[in-house]
């Protein structure tokens, strides 16, 4: 049994620290890179015509804000084309409408789409939009974004470049401070944005669009095969099939578009739940095409890591459980485990994620303090979604299909409890499992102590933290600031 148990967690602790160090891999390309920026290309002389993708579903609290930004961007008027993609069941879609009639009287070529299912969900709405306009360039906003003004004229002129098929802005964050939740989440996002896709579009990797804040070529949709529902991150998986045509993707690192995190932990969950799962799916679906594509082997390899990442929750999962047994079955496991814990965690994933995130922090701000502070609680916070994600990525691999469960958001303070219930998360049952193994932890800290193990606490109280604090916050609703 304590065999059984050293090569479970030998394997499933091996499998999290090759990607902590992959993370390192990373930073090392960031830190060669970090100086390059993108040839500023020239102002056309004519500016071509744009169709602006603003995909909604029950966003009431979001379309406002976002159509009054959209109205304000520089482009000239006559080159720009709205779709409002609206598959709202909530009366947002009477609200849309009546924007769309003020903005059109005002003199702005837009149109309120109504479909009368919701299939495909989001690439479904994107799909039919591209269906519906014949212009060159297709710029994407969510409902929670907020344009800044010269955002078509600092992105359109790199997409005129040959070969370019998309162009990818940096997320802001308009709410980063707003609580404990908000600010984590500012720090991971910042992480994928001024690491991971800098340093992958400097080296020449792949990289991909992140739903929203970005412009693509139309031709570049078509020529992929457009939009597919076939994974729950539509995004990434079109991404992936458009750079193994050929086409060629700009992160414009220094083109930050605002946008507002949700404030509430189940909506995060579910946002994190489908972004794992929807990796996972994209990487059985393309993986063995890019291992047959005609690519430098370190893109190959680099765009398999990249889709297969998340597999690290699942692994997380099993290294938790198996953790605890491991150290009470005797001396002989015990010393093992030590070695294993002090070589694989601190050496291959614990440093390598604090490395990580020090860089981010430092180019995010320009200051390691405070936001230093937060990295252990981000880990820890990594930690308690290991059941969402790790969830997410059995479903993934089984082949369960699922359907696509939006963010919902609200940019109002005070608005009446019947209304934010009706637009609260939906709430899984992974809390269950949370709390257990918070509780399970818990017990692993006082047998610890009284082992006098000290040397493992800092990891055990690490794990006890993340789960616990995702398990309650999951329980109120709400997460405390």
């Amino acid at each position: 049994m304590s065999t059984m148990l050293l090569i479970t967690y030998c394997i499933s602790l091996g499998f999290v620290a090759f990607f902590g160090l992959h993370k390192l891999f990373l930073v090392c390309l960031y830190l060669k890179y970090r100086t390059h920026q993108n040839a500023i290309p020239e102002q056309p002389d004519s500016w071509p015509d744009v169709t602006i993708q603003l995909p909604i579903y029950n966003e009431r609290f979001m379309i406002t804000r976002l159509l009054r930004a959209i109205s304000r961007l520089d482009y000239p008027r006559e080159r720009m084309h709205i779709q409002v993609l609206d598959d709202s069941t909530d009366g947002t879609e009477r609200l849309a409408s009546r924007l769309c009639t003020v903005l059109r009287s005002r003199g702005y070529d837009i149109d309120h789409i109504r479909r009368p299912d919701r299939i495909g969900f989001k690439a479904g709405a994107l799909d039919t939009g591209l269906r519906l306009t014949n212009t060159e360039f297709i710029a994407i906003f969510d409902a929670d974004f907020i344009p800044r003004l010269h955002f078509l004229t600092s992105t359109i002129p790199y997409l005129l470049q040959p070969g370019v098929g998309m162009v990818q802005t940096r997320w802001g964050h308009i709410n980063h401070t707003a609580s404990f939740l908000t600010k984590i989440q500012a720090l991971f996002l910042d992480g994928h944005f001024i690491i991971d896709q800098t340093a992958r579009h400097f080296s020449g990797k792949f990289f991909n669009f992140n739903g929203t804040a970005g412009v693509w070529r139309r031709e570049a949709i078509i020529d992929a095969g457009g939009w597919q529902h076939d994974t729950l991150t539509e995004d990434l998986d079109l991404s992936y099939r458009a750079q193994l045509e050929g086409w060629r993707f700009i992160f414009l690192p220094d083109i930050v578009s605002p946008a507002q995190l949700p404030d509430d932990i189940n909506a995060f969950k579910n946002q994190q739940f489908r972004w794992a799962k929807g990796s996972v799916q994209t990487a059985i679906k393309l993986v063995p095409r890019i291992m047959s594509a005609p690519l430098p082997l370190l893109v190959r390899i680099e765009s398999i890591i990249h889709l297969t990442d998340n597999l690290t929750y699942l692994m997380m999962v099993v290294s938790s459980i198996v953790m605890i047994p491991l150290l009470i079955t005797g001396t002989f496991i015990s010393q093992i485990t030590l070695f294993l814990l002090f070589s694989t965690i601190v050496w291959g994933a614990t440093l390598s994620i604090i490395l990580f995130y020090i860089v981010t922090i430092r180019a995010a701000t320009g200051s390691l303090w405070p936001g230093v502070l937060y990295i252990p609680a981000l880990m820890s916070i990594g930690i308690g979604l290991s059941v969402t994600n790790g969830r997410a990525v059995l479903e993934a691999l089984l082949g369960t299909r699922s359907p696509f469960i939006r963010t919902p958001k609200n940019n109002h303070r005070r608005i009446k409890l019947i209304t934010r219930r009706r637009y609260s998360a939906v709430r899984t049952w992974n809390w269950a499992i949370e709390l257990l193994l918070g509780i399970y932890f818990t017990a692993g800290m006082f047998y610890m102590l009284d082992a006098r193990l000290y040397y493992i606490m800092p990891f055990i109280v690490m794990f006890q933290f993340g789960y616990l604090y995702i398990a309650f916050s999951s329980l109120t609703h709400r997460t405390p600031v």
